[in-house]
């Protein structure tokens, strides 16, 4: 099994990469194959709305002047996708924004493609807003009909500065735990991933 995490803070080697490295050290434990991508400070930009995806179905944005169609193609063959971000104004980065805002749209108009796969949410905040920033994140997860594990608590860890993030304990056990989390349910739903029910009538983005 594959996952792939995606950082959406612009600064390497930050508290969310941190964080999404403690989720899948797990998950490399146990076998999986996993890919941490950053996205945060590279050029990603957002949805245009122009609803090419529901006429091509072709698994791919029509915007291909940036990094989101290779990205794509990970996140559509993974079996968990796990998505990182500071909190900037108590939510997400704008890249962050843009990749949900893409993969979610994409997503529906090629028969909601990230349905039975598993979604998970980490946050990187200082000290508040960082409920908010979960969950944006998980509303996409949701409206794509993806399954989203719990922990033993929200996915947050605090710190400001680069490290800080390791002396959070209980957030720092949180990922550890939901990385177990995200292997004990990949193995238990791959038999039957399949048959999730997909939706019936006409589905439209609100974007």
């Amino acid at each position: 099994m594959y996952a792939i995490a995606i950082n959406g803070s612009p600064r390497k080697g930050g508290n969310t990469e941190s964080l999404l490295k403690a989720v899948l050290a797990p998950l490399e434990q146990a076998g999986w194959d996993t890919e941490l991508v950053r996205v945060g400070g590279k050029p990603v930009r957002g949805c245009i709305a122009c609803y090419k995806c529901f006429e091509n179905k072709d698994m791919r944005c029509s915007i291909n002047t940036d990094l989101f169609n290779e990205l794509a193609e990970k996140i559509f063959r993974a079996d968990a996708v796990i998505m990182g971000s500071p909190t900037y104004f108590t939510d997400v980065s704008a890249e962050l924004k843009a990749v949900l805002d893409r993969t979610g749209l994409v997503a529906i108009a090629n028969g909601f493609a990230l349905r039975g796969k598993i979604g998970a949410a980490v946050v990187a905040v200082r000290r508040g807003g960082g409920i908010h920033v979960f969950d944006t994140i998980n509303h996409m997860y949701q409206m794509s009909q993806m399954i989203v594990p719990g922990s033993v608590y929200w996915n947050l860890g605090y710190g400001l500065n680069k490290g800080e993030v390791a002396n959070d304990a209980e957030g720092m056990g949180n990922m550890q735990h939901l990385g177990e989390a995200i292997n004990w349910l990949g193995k238990a739903i791959a038999p039957v991933r399949d048959s999730y029910p997909a939706p019936k009538g006409p589905v439209e983005g609100d974007i």
